[in-house]
Order: structure tokens, then sequence, then C-alpha cells
């Protein structure tokens, strides 16, 4: 176990490194922007396909934008705790791999799911009735916000970390002592429930999540050739 111990002038992996500098020279720019009045957010951000500001190039660029401040710390903490020892186990070009097929990972599932629910209000809308003044109003909202955040990619991460070191314990809030086995599953439980419901006002893409997870989850059981080569 002595590969997953940096010494003190290796503290990041180069791929977590790189990652930790371009996700936070983003967030630096799109602050700088927006105080110009220019919202990048809306330009590399991800918007359903059937949204007139749709771009492919947004399936890549929106894994790099974030919302706030907490948002992007609590992706970037996460990347680098559990992504570095990753990174150390399978070498910066697999790790690498692996977390931006994650990303795109997400970002599909996230895609699909967006087109499933659009179609949805738009048929509602057409059929008329009372239910169709909501749908036209949450049809308008959701063409017109994109996502952003490296969640989905993070996500994959997190799955990794709990399929190959699943009786490590972790603390939440640096108290509550938990195995990451269990965490991970109720962290993927959590999001499920929370996609399904749907609640009016949740800006969390839980199925970029769920995508993230899920990529991440196949793409170890594809690399795992040895059962026992758990930690």
């Amino acid at each position: 176990m002595n590969q997953f111990r940096p010494s003190s002038f290796n503290i990041l992996p180069p791929v977590i490194k790189n990652l930790l500098i371009i996700n936070g020279l983003m967030f630096l720019l799109t602050l700088v922007l927006e105080a110009k009045g220019i919202r990048l957010s809306q330009y590399l951000g991800l918007y359903p396909i059937q949204s007139p500001s749709f771009k492919p190039f947004q399936i890549v660029t929106h894994m790099f934008m974030h919302g706030g401040v907490w948002h992007i710390v609590f992706n970037m903490f996460a990347l680098w705790m559990f992504g570095s020892i990753l990174e150390r186990l399978w070498g910066p070009q697999r790790f690498l791999f692996f977390y931006l097929t994650c990303g795109l990972g997400a970002a599909a599932i996230l895609l699909g799911w967006n087109f499933y629910e659009v179609t949805e209000l738009k048929d509602t809308i057409a059929l008329g009735g009372s239910d169709a003044a909501m749908a036209q109003q949450l049809l308008q909202w959701k063409l017109a916000i994109p996502t952003v955040g490296a969640s989905g990619a993070v996500y994959g991460v997190l799955i990794a970390f709990g399929v190959l070191f699943p009786n490590t314990m972790l603390y939440i809030y640096m108290l509550f002592p938990i195995k990451a086995k269990y965490l991970i599953v109720g962290l993927v439980a959590f999001e499920l429930y929370m996609g399904i419901q749907n609640s009016v006002g949740d800006n969390v893409a839980h199925f970029a999540h769920l995508g993230g997870a899920l990529f991440g989850f196949l793409l170890v059981l594809y690399w795992r050739k040895d059962r026992s080569n758990f930690y």
C-alpha cells in the first residue's frame, strides 16, 4: 500500500492537479466575465438537445463550469480526496480516460432524461387543459437553464472508490464513521429518489450524477480481472 502514500513533493498526482487548476481557472474566468455582464455558463453549460441554445461542444465544456463557490469546492475536494488514490492505482492515462468517460456518460444520461421530460411537457401542452399553462412554464425553464459542473464525473470517481475499497471507513462531517460501500449505495439511492421525484425548484442534475455513477461502475467491472483485488 506504500504507493498510495504521497510524499511531501507529490501531494497531487498530475491529472488531479491539472483538473483542479483547469476547473479553478474556469471558475475565476466565470466570475470575472460575470462582473462584466457576460454569463459564461450560458455558452458552455449543457442545454437539452431540443433547446435552441444547445451546442455539441457543451457535452464537454459543461464539466469544467460550476455554479457557485460551494459547488466547485465540494466537487474538487471529492475529486482530490478519492481521485488521487485512483490515479495512483491506475496511472494518469487510465484515470483521465475514466474521468472523462464518466463525465461524458453523465451528459448522455442527462440529455436522454431531458429529452424525455421535454417531450412529455410538449405533449401536455398539445393536449391543453388545466395543466397546459404550468407545462409551458416548466418547458421554458427547462430549455433555458443549462447544467454545469463536474459532479457526474466525480460521482464516477466515488463509485470506483466504493467498489475497489468497499470497507474503507469514511467520516461524514469528520464525525460519523461509515464504510465506503454503504455510503456509495446511500448516495446512489438518494440521487435516484430525488431524480424520480423531480421536485419543482430542484436545480440539481440528479440523472447526471446517476449517469456518471453508472458509467464508473461499469468501467470498474470491466477493468477488474480479480474479484479478490479489494483494499
